[in-house]
């Protein structure tokens, strides 16, 4: 397996992953499954707050293994705080995973369940000096999930992302994405579970603050299917569909599960 091409197959899959990035056999590895015996109420966190700018959206891409819409963070203009955090951590990216089938999709598993796909919206702390510096910290980077799950009546606010996939169908297709307010895709419910845990994909760095909103959003069927309707290679290869970017859940090795609410 060489190093610049990890994926979703089964000679270069999660399971693999390990081989070239050690860190992914680690105490502190996403997603997990939560199960609600064993999470710990703690009536001390706070609620949490993200204030976007629909200014700072800037592309969306194909980039063979998701879907992925970038956001300027020369500045703290998109920022998440309170909850479990500490500081203004700048909104960087969001993107999702999903599964071949509504069934499956989600990387986090709640008492059994997976929904049909997870939308992570990625920040970090902008002390850390960049990016980069922020993935070396324990507190480095804050991970938003929120869990999309099939139903009749599709909400507005993935419509925006999936009407522009038909203009990054193959990997390493970018296309403006102006004016956006990543604020649309929360659910109504603020409660939420809270973990230490690492990237979703390699190298899967240890460096994340998990908030994980309990209540999921709506999308329909056709919906999904216009995510798999991506593909994984470049636009002279054959369509190869993007599907089934999810790691399954890693060992919870001795972390506690917080949640926001009873």
């Amino acid at each position: 397996m060489a190093q610049s091409v990890w994926g979703y197959d089964s000679d270069n899959g999660p399971e693999r992953w390990h081989e070239n990035y050690p860190l992914a056999k680690g105490d502190k590895q996403s997603p997990i499954e939560i199960n609600s015996k064993d999470v710990q109420h703690d009536s001390s966190l706070p609620a949490w707050h993200a204030s976007y700018d629909p200014g700072a959206a800037k592309t969306i891409l194909n980039n063979g293994r998701t879907c992925r819409v970038v956001f300027d963070d020369t500045f703290d203009r998109s920022v998440l705080r309170g909850g479990p955090l500490t500081g203004a951590y700048r909104l960087r990216q969001l993107h999702l995973h999903w599964g071949s089938s509504d069934d499956h999709g989600s990387e986090h598993v709640i008492d059994g369940v997976k929904y049909a796909a997870e939308l992570h919206m990625v920040h970090w702390n902008p002390k850390h000096g960049n990016f980069a510096g922020a993935l070396k910290q324990p507190d480095g980077v804050a991970v938003v999930g929120i869990f999309l799950k099939v139903g009749n009546t599709p909400k507005p606010e993935m419509k925006r992302i999936l009407e522009e996939i038909e203009n990054i169908k193959t990997k390493g297709k970018e296309a403006p994405f102006l004016n956006f307010d990543p604020s649309i895709l929360f659910p109504k419910s603020r409660d939420y579970w809270t973990y230490h845990g690492s990237f979703t994909t390699p190298p899967c760095e240890e460096c994340i603050t998990w908030i994980l909103l309990r209540e999921p959003i709506e999308v329909s069927s056709d919906q999904m299917a216009k995510l798999r309707s991506l593909s994984k290679n470049n636009e002279n290869e054959p369509m190869s569909p993007l599907v089934g970017n999810w790691r399954p859940p890693q060992p919870l090795k001795g972390r506690i599960v917080r949640a926001s609410f009873k």
